[in-house]
């Protein structure tokens, strides 16, 4: 792996202007007091709520409402514990090891808005497999048992809550002090540059990309492994492992093992390739992932539903159609960018605008925008079978509790929210060309609704 290429020494790193591609100021204060004061909690009223409450919402209100709600939420956060901090540095320096040791392609990043292109080391899908043969082998031979992770898991939400935000305090100040890149900068505001975050590339070193760590390697790894944590944990409560906890770890996998098949196409996204390394994405994928994300699983272990083979293998199929979709969706604008629109879309030629915009360095480029194939139904058609996905791998919990249904919310709203972003952050980089793109797919995510 390389560095980002710089522009001239003489170019001093750009002051990030007012930028229409995030949310206003006032948007931006209440999101971040949002997620500090609301966030953290919820990650552990839910632990609470799946493990302690029987799943109940009511009974974990019922709780807060007996005790007083600071007194029944002190009495039921689990303080972070040397072993929990043991558990999470363990797995990370494992995960940061396989980043920087394993093979891998060299993988060129979309040029930047300072006109850099980071490079990175495709080896997402090889530090997959080794760590779930390695879990799986440490259970399997009696050196490890990951019930351990279940019965700790209070406590290692809690420690990431807290580690995470001292981490997110970390690459704020690195951000001002040693940017790895000119792609950062402050835009004024301590508030917006800790949420947004300083750096679009922080690394450590030349080879060690943060962003890749925390949104790739602890985030996305942590969700598989948990997933394996909860199958196995029922299968030593009950001496078996029920038909839904089946169906939705296999969708978790396979839809974890599409995305580090993939892992290069994500790094062309919006979290990777525009979203800075701040709060909101840090913090979001070393806690919120890794809680909310895992959670029908968490449900599961103490609710055993027994749907059938018939249902049970419906669900599974529609679900693999829903990941497979999405799959196709970037795959097909993946390979029109990487043939520079000389390619087959559903079998013929694509349609497509060729875009012109300049980065902040004043260099013109141009961007070509698939019109065809997916991307032709809406400008943002993926996030669809997305949901879907998460859906039929929650479906399996049926309909006993609401809050195994939290997830599908919350991606359903994070995703229109990123599709808005998007739009308005290309509105802003592509001018009349996005105007046009958007009279030939005037959808932005649901065909004919929205």
């Amino acid at each position: 792996m390389g560095k980002p290429a710089k522009p001239s020494p003489a170019a001093p790193p750009p002051r990030p202007a007012p930028s229409k591609t995030v949310h206003s100021a006032l948007l931006t204060y209440a999101s971040m007091l949002s997620l500090l004061s609301l966030c953290p909690p919820f990650v552990i009223l839910l632990w609470y709520t799946m493990v302690h409450a029987d799943g109940s919402v009511v009974g974990t209100y019922q709780h807060l409402r007996d005790h007083g709600l600071l007194e029944g939420l002190r009495s039921i956060w689990p303080m972070p514990t040397v072993v929990a901090g043991k558990i999470i540095l363990g797995f990370a320096l494992f995960e940061a090891a396989l980043q920087l040791l394993l093979p891998g392609k060299r993988f060129e990043g979309p040029v930047s808005p300072s006109g850099n292109v980071p490079v990175y080391k495709a080896n997402g899908l090889q530090a997959y497999a080794v760590t779930l043969a390695t879990y799986l082998s440490l259970w399997w031979f009696g050196i490890f048992n990951p019930a351990i992770v279940y019965d700790h898991l209070g406590e290692i939400f809690s420690t990431l809550v807290f580690g995470s935000f001292v981490f997110c305090i970390l690459l704020y100040i690195k951000g001002h002090v040693a940017p790895s890149s000119s792609d950062s900068g402050s835009s004024g505001n301590a508030i917006i540059d800790f949420y947004w975050g300083m750096e679009l590339y922080p690394r450590i070193g030349k080879h060690f990309d943060i962003k890749v760590f925390t949104n790739c390697r602890f985030g996305m790894m942590s969700w598989a492994v948990l997933a394996v944590t909860y199958c196995i944990k029922q299968y030593e409560m009950n001496g078996r492992v029920a038909d839904s906890m089946l169906v939705n770890t296999a969708l978790m996998l396979i839809y974890i093992t599409k995305f580090y098949w993939w892992e290069s196409g994500y790094w062309c996204t919006m979290d990777i390739a525009h979203d800075r390394a701040g709060f909101y994405i840090c913090w979001g994928c070393l806690v919120w992932v890794p809680s909310i994300y895992t959670s029908p699983g968490m449900y599961l272990v103490n609710h055993p539903v027994n749907l059938g083979p018939q249902l049970a293998l419906s669900i599974l199929l529609a679900g693999i159609l829903c990941i497979y979709i999405n799959y196709d969706c970037d795959r097909q604008r993946q390979e029109f960018r990487r043939t520079n629109g000389k390619c087959l879309v559903w079998g013929k030629a694509p349609t497509k605008i060729v875009a012109s915009y300049q980065t902040t360095n004043g260099e013109t480029k141009t961007s070509l925008l698939l019109t065809s194939g997916w991307w032709g139904l809406t400008r943002h058609f993926h996030y669809v079978p997305e949901i879907l996905s998460a859906f039929f791998w929650t479906v399996p919990a049926l309909f006993d509790h609401f809050l195994p249904y939290f997830y599908v919310i919350f991606l359903t709203i994070l995703l229109l929210d990123r599709a808005k972003r998007d739009d308005d952050r290309c509105s802003s980089k592509y001018g009349k060309y996005w105007k046009t793109y958007c009279n030939k797919v005037p959808y932005r995510v649901i065909p004919g609704i929205y």
